[in-house]
């Protein structure tokens, strides 16, 4: 094949990939998306990322970006046409440069993510970017969707770890945007708007990113609550009484912590009788620039106060890392655990803190009214409004489910706008919430969206059907 051939001399026969070779590429990790390609290929240079989308548009080929996989939403995984690219960024995974005096690190998109965090320590830095799939996740992936994780309450998401960029844009030129610059009001602001567009207007290859401080001391704690509103109110306490040292504040639903102990028995909730079968459980997580003493009595304040005041049952301290880590992985067991129980309906969705609790009661009764005895598995980053609001098929078959799922996400999607939040929080609109996302999003906005896109991407190759359906033969419907 002619284009094959083109591409190979390009780039060398080993990174282009076709077959079996390919086929890991283009099923999405859920394993609810999959597709077919004419090649995926490995470019392993900015320059040969940009030769490629230059033979691309000269072919009217659609490019389809991916970098680790991890996606939730299709947002990676090639339509059915068999006529995109896949280009895959794992190679370029250099770390440019470390600047400790101005607290910055240039590194490339296809760098896992945990090699970033890693890197940083090794400077006596933090880059704080921290979710359950950071061992295989690509920074270049966490940029695309604006990942959140659970440190967005001190630190914010992935959009505001980043000072500078650089782009392959639709046409194959390349953006050299990686300053390192805190204030920089020189016209607009391309950077965030590449950031978070999941490779619809351009290829992000690599990345300035923020450092900080390296905590002198974490500790973590683990609290048994009766209900949300208790979670709500713990949170307020946290707040005071931690100020901007509180940097995780996570909500797990008994349900939750219940399927990661089925699926891996290894693990254990670390209460007792009551406290172990409660409803709700919040993983609180405080970095101190003092010491582990002063955290510890800092903590020990905090959470004392609120089982004084009726908010905490009953609350575990770790007392070291590895009792901190234990903890930790229960939180970061819960996506594994789901998927090991079979396919379940997900929603990632922010809500007012405020109205959190109002939310999870009023969309529970709705949908086990309209589908009795399905189960809910309920968790998510309540320091800022980020829930991860899934429906497992209880009583019901898988198959059962997924026929329903439709349904069910507009149940579900209706309840999130009528208390004013977003039908996406972290994971990213991909193919999943496209066609959702019109009805929940300004006209004007939906306009001033399609109007960026069709400037940007004159062409249309740039993961065409994602984000916004495709203006191209080769919408993914």
């Amino acid at each position: 094949m002619k284009l094959l051939d083109e591409l190979v001399q390009m780039l060398g026969q080993p990174y282009v990939l076709t077959g079996k070779d390919a086929e890991s590429s283009l099923v999405d990790w859920r394993g609810r998306y999959s597709g077919t390609a004419i090649a995926v290929v490995r470019p392993g240079s900015v320059q040969e990322v940009a030769d490629v989308v230059k033979w691309c548009v000269a072919n009217k080929v659609p490019v389809v970006p991916q970098g680790g996989n991890t996606g939730l939403c299709g947002g990676a995984t090639p339509d059915s046409s068999g006529t995109a690219l896949v280009v895959s960024l794992g190679r370029l995974n250099r770390v440019r440069g470390i600047d400790t005096d101005n607290d910055t690190m240039v590194v490339e998109a296809g760098c896992i993510l945990q090699m970033v965090q890693q890197a940083a320590r090794d400077a006596d830095r933090l880059f704080p970017l921290s979710l359950a799939a950071e061992g295989s996740c690509t920074i270049g992936g966490n940029l695309a969707t604006n990942a959140g994780g659970t440190q967005v309450l001190r630190y914010g998401n992935t959009r505001e770890l980043v000072l500078g960029i650089e782009v392959v844009t639709a046409e194959g030129k390349i953006l050299h945007g990686l300053r390192g610059l805190r204030k920089d009001n020189t016209g607009y602001d391309l950077r965030d708007l590449f950031i978070g567009s999941e490779g619809t207007l351009g290829i992000i290859t690599a990345a300035t990113v923020k450092l900080y401080p390296l905590p002198v001391a974490q500790c973590t704690a683990l609290a048994g609550l009766r209900s949300i509103t208790d979670a709500v109110s713990l949170l307020s306490s946290a707040r005071k009484g931690f100020g901007s040292l509180l940097t995780g504040f996570e909500l797990i639903a008994g349900d939750c912590l219940n399927a990661v102990v089925q699926c891996y028995p290894q693990q254990r909730i670390p209460f007792e009788g009551e406290s172990a079968r409660l409803p709700w459980y919040a993983l609180l997580e405080l970095s101190d620039s003092e010491s582990e003493e002063h955290a510890r009595a800092r903590f020990e304040t905090v959470v004392g106060g609120a089982i004084e005041d009726g908010l905490v049952v009953d609350a575990v301290i770790a007392e070291n890392i590895a009792q901190s880590k234990a903890l930790w992985h229960l939180r970061e067991s819960i996506p594994l655990a789901e998927k090991t129980l079979g396919k379940s309906i997900k929603h990632d969705v922010s809500i007012p803190v405020s109205r959190m609790a109002e939310f999870v009661e009023k969309t529970d009764a709705s949908l086990q009214a309209h589908f009795p005895g399905i189960q809910h598995i309920t968790f998510g980053h309540l320091g800022d409004g980020n829930l991860h609001y899934n429906v497992a098929r209880g009583s019901y078959s898988e198959e059962q489910l997924l026929s329903k799922q439709y349904d069910v996400y507009e149940l579900v999607h209706e309840s999130v706008h009528a208390f004013e939040g977003s039908i996406s929080a972290e994971h990213g609109v991909g193919q999943l919430k496209r066609d959702a996302l019109p009805r929940y999003k300004d006209p004007v906005e939906m306009d001033l969206m399609r109007r960026i896109k069709a400037a940007l991407d004159p062409n249309d190759i740039m993961n065409p059907g994602k984000v916004l359906a495709s203006r191209s033969a080769n919408s993914t419907k």
